[in-house]
């Protein structure tokens, strides 16, 4: 039996088609049932025979800070298991619910697969946690190790504390890999994360930055968790990027294929140190959710350049260009405000 934690999720969700195609016993938890079917939809994008798949997946109520439901869970004969379950946010007064479920929601996870003689445990993590080697155009790899000063933002830190738990499972046997992507691209969750970028752009947003970061597929992210699974290697780290790329070309290039006008306003930094003040404040004044950050408006003019050489090496990996994967997210996109 085949375990999915944050299964109604991005990675999760494309995760589980992946799986279905080749197993029948797979367990996927939740936390909220109507979440479970932004899921479903997401296979609908890969196959006309969704829903026989989707029915191969068995749904259990659960929630990665709470042991109790993760025993029921793990009562299951679990042979592996993928945890892509984590809590994103930039927003400092998430904080520390992001080390409840990010650090210590995986050292459950972790825990109980040590208990259950689990065969493999693949982590999903974040070039977050990676170090800064980028003077001069210098790449990033598996080997630049996490700093630990100011700069760092408490989604990374949550999730270096997650891998630490992780590590620490590979300590006592368990089998583990952790996967760090970077931002990743992909269809059916338009109003978060990553998807924002295309409903901005469908939207005519006039907005950019020459900020620089690594960019890849979903589709890609699933495909080397999956083989890595099924491959002998263990206790090893990937970075999973296709590309390296500005943030205008990534918003000219989505709003090209929406059928929209490309970003034309550059954004300067004075300009964003301003606005994410602004922002804060009326944050504080509304109590609503901050749409611009500290971190995330300085992490959109930093210029970062992440290496993948590592698993294209050791599994013969293969990327899908940006472009056309941005080419197949558009089509969906507008084949879903269409409906």
């Amino acid at each position: 039996m085949i375990l999915v934690t944050g299964g109604t999720g991005l990675v999760g969700s494309h995760l589980l088609y992946h799986l279905t195609l080749e197993n029948d016993s797979i367990l996927a938890i939740y936390r909220n049932k109507e979440k479970i079917n932004n899921a479903q939809r997401i296979f609908a994008y890969y196959s006309k025979k969704a829903t026989a798949l989707f029915e191969k997946i068995q749904w259990i109520k659960a929630d990665v800070t709470d042991i109790p439901s993760l025993n029921q869970v793990f009562s299951y004969a679990i042979t592996n298991v993928y945890h892509c379950a984590a809590l994103i946010s930039f927003d400092s007064k998430d904080y520390k619910k992001m080390r409840q479920v990010n650090i210590h929601g995986t050292a459950n996870i972790v825990n109980l697969c040590i208990d259950h003689k689990v065969k493999k445990l693949c982590f999903v993590s974040s070039i977050a946690t990676l170090g800064n080697a980028s003077l001069n155009h210098q790449f990033i790899n598996e080997e630049n190790e996490w700093i630990n000063n100011s700069d760092q933002h408490g989604y990374a830190i949550s999730k270096y504390g997650a891998e630490m738990e992780v590590w620490r499972g590979g300590q006592e046997g368990l089998n583990v890999c952790i996967v760090n992507p970077g931002v990743i691209l992909g269809s059916g969750f338009w109003f978060e994360g990553s998807g924002r970028l295309f409903t901005n752009a469908y939207h005519n947003f006039k907005f950019y930055t020459n900020g620089i970061n690594g960019f890849v597929c979903v589709t890609d992210v699933v495909k080397a968790m999956v083989s890595l699974v099924d491959s002998n290697i263990c206790n090893e780290r990937f970075i999973l990027v296709s590309e390296n790329i500005s943030f205008k070309d990534i918003l000219s290039t989505i709003a090209i294929k929406l059928g929209k006008n490309p970003p034309f306003i550059k954004v300067s930094k004075i300009m964003t140190e301003v606005v994410w003040r602004v922002n804060w404040l009326l944050g504080k004044i509304s109590g609503k959710s901050i749409v611009l950050t500290k971190n995330s408006a300085r992490a959109s003019h930093k210029r970062s350049y992440y290496s993948s050489e590592k698993i294209q090496q050791v599994l013969k990996f293969q990327f899908t260009p940006i472009s056309r994967s941005i080419e197949t997210i558009c089509r969906n996109y507008l084949n879903d405000i269409r409906k």
